[in-house]
């Protein structure tokens, strides 16, 4: 089976994405190859991010590899947190301090639309290529469900009325912004006959 590394250490989107690959790939981590560096992420687009972590793998361990940065934006937040959504609180902050202060910022503010965007680099044999997954939805009130991570227990994605955390993995990874992306790097790995 053709290894491919997934720039991250986030158990939750590393089990994500190795559902979505299933057999095709054996996806490693950053710690799987022995990779424990801080890689920054300094770029103000998520596609900036991507490339920056992607490149940093491909050039220091030499492996191919893809990278992602999700942002989630919301209009009543002139699209914040954006680029920042994963330290939204402050640099020591995690998801349940997040989510918190979403819901506070948006406490009585009618207009809660939002979107999540997830854009995947990938570098393979020496050529970079770039997708883009998004789903529209809202930010519910008050937090709903445990399964996924992150803001899943406050995202209501278009055409349902429950958030991401009370659906099944596989429910959510059919029409979720990363599940999206991961599907057109797939299509793209097949039809460059990796698959």
């Amino acid at each position: 089976m053709k290894e491919i590394v997934f720039a991250t250490n986030n158990a939750h989107k590393l089990q994500e994405v190795r559902q979505i690959v299933g057999d095709s790939y054996k996806v490693l981590s950053l710690s799987d190859i022995d990779c424990h560096d801080d890689i920054p992420e300094t770029a103000d687009t998520l596609q900036g991010n991507a490339l920056i972590k992607a490149r940093w793998v491909k050039e220091k361990y030499g492996y191919d590899c893809f990278a992602d940065d999700t942002g989630l934006m919301v209009d009543a937040l002139d699209g914040g947190p954006g680029v920042h959504t994963a330290r939204y609180a402050g640099p020591d902050c995690d998801p349940q301090k997040n989510v918190d202060k979403m819901l506070r910022e948006l406490d009585g503010i009618a207009d809660r639309n939002a979107h999540f965007s997830t854009v995947i680099v990938l570098i393979l044999n020496g050529e970079e290529h770039a997708f883009e997954g998004r789903v529209d939805g809202r930010i519910a009130t008050s937090r709903s469900g445990s399964a996924g991570f992150g803001y899943d227990p406050i995202f209501i994605p278009q055409g349902y009325e429950v958030t991401f955390a009370e659906m099944s993995a596989d429910d959510k990874n059919a029409i979720s912004h990363r599940g999206r992306a991961m599907q057109k790097l797939i299509d793209h790995l097949r039809q460059s006959q990796s698959i």
